[in-house]
């Protein structure tokens, strides 16, 4: 993992509650999504289909959970984005040998917006990119 024991315990834990209106359009947006996937021509979805959709919906939000887990971790300062100040700290206590260039390097990629802040929308595409090419 990318974070150590004492870190975790030091970082009380954040939840993120989504007003009605999202979790409203959150659930229709996963409905049409499960839904695309049925053949219109027939009267239902098999159950092994349902079950697939459904395994491959969970693996998928338990990445996303994973990924806001560790940006988490690395938000420190609870501000919602990381700084490259975050991004060197984090690379000294998860590999402390790599050189002092490659957090800068990598802050610059993760940035997509160059506004010198990484959302966990940029964090996320960055530890997504690639996971559909298998």
């Amino acid at each position: 993992m990318f974070f150590s024991q004492a870190a975790q315990a030091r970082a009380p834990p954040r939840t993120w509650e989504a007003s009605p209106s999202e979790h409203k359009k959150w659930v229709e947006m996963e409905a049409d999504s499960v839904m695309s996937s049925v053949n219109p021509k027939t009267s239902g979805i098999l159950l092994e289909e349902f079950l697939t959709i459904v395994r491959k919906k969970k693996e998928a939000q338990l990445f996303r959970n994973e990924i806001r887990h560790i940006f988490t971790a690395f938000d420190r300062h609870y501000r919602g984005y990381l700084t490259l100040e975050d991004f060197q700290k984090a690379f000294k206590q998860v590999a402390p040998r790599l050189p002092e260039r490659l957090p800068l390097e990598v802050f610059r990629e993760v940035d997509q917006d160059s506004d010198g802040h990484v959302s966990f929308k940029d964090f996320e595409y960055a530890m997504n990119y690639g996971q559909n090419e298998a």
